[in-house]
């Protein structure tokens, strides 16, 4: 089983050096499957509120969060929107990729639902998983991964480097 964790305690670097090293493996002709962030510039005083994830390898992208109104302050992440990527994401499946790749084990993840089925297909046909994860979901994958995943630093080139060792060991 290879699974890696990416973890920064600097917001939004996450998500940052997950999509980046995502574009890095295309680039080199990694065949991915799974979800990254799509990053956009923010706008001044924005709270960084709405999030879109690309679908890959080409699935376009789906926004997650959903608008609540002005001065509601429950979550904002839509879960049909979430299984909606969950299920463009299975129509991709493992066969003929070479990569798993996940933006953010978040809240959905952590109650057992989201993207937790998509993980375990991967690691179960023998495909590499990189995971993000923050700080408040730690807990839940640490014990969805049993211990057995490898925390990676918060650096691009240790990142890549563990991604392709993982994807010629499998």
């Amino acid at each position: 089983m290879k699974i890696a964790i990416v973890s920064s305690a600097i917001i939004g670097q996450t998500d940052l050096l997950i999509s980046n090293v995502a574009a890095k493996l295309e680039a080199d002709g990694t065949r991915l499957s799974g979800v990254v962030k799509v990053l956009h510039d923010e706008p001044v005083g924005d709270h960084h509120c709405d999030m879109d994830l690309r679908i890959l390898p080409d699935g376009g992208t789906v926004r997650i969060t959903q608008s609540l109104g002005e001065g509601s302050s429950g979550c904002r992440l839509n879960p049909a929107a979430i299984a909606q990527a969950v299920a463009a994401t299975e129509r991709v499946g493992t066969n003929d990729i070479d990569m798993f790749i996940l933006n953010k084990f978040g809240p959905q993840e952590a109650e057992g639902r989201g993207f937790c089925d998509a993980i375990a297909s991967a690691l179960e046909s023998g495909t590499p998983v990189l995971v993000g994860v923050g700080g408040g979901c730690r807990e839940a994958l640490d014990a969805f991964v049993d211990g057995m995943a490898e925390v990676l630093p918060a650096e691009p080139n240790a990142i890549h480097q563990w991604c392709q060792t993982a994807i010629s060991a499998s």
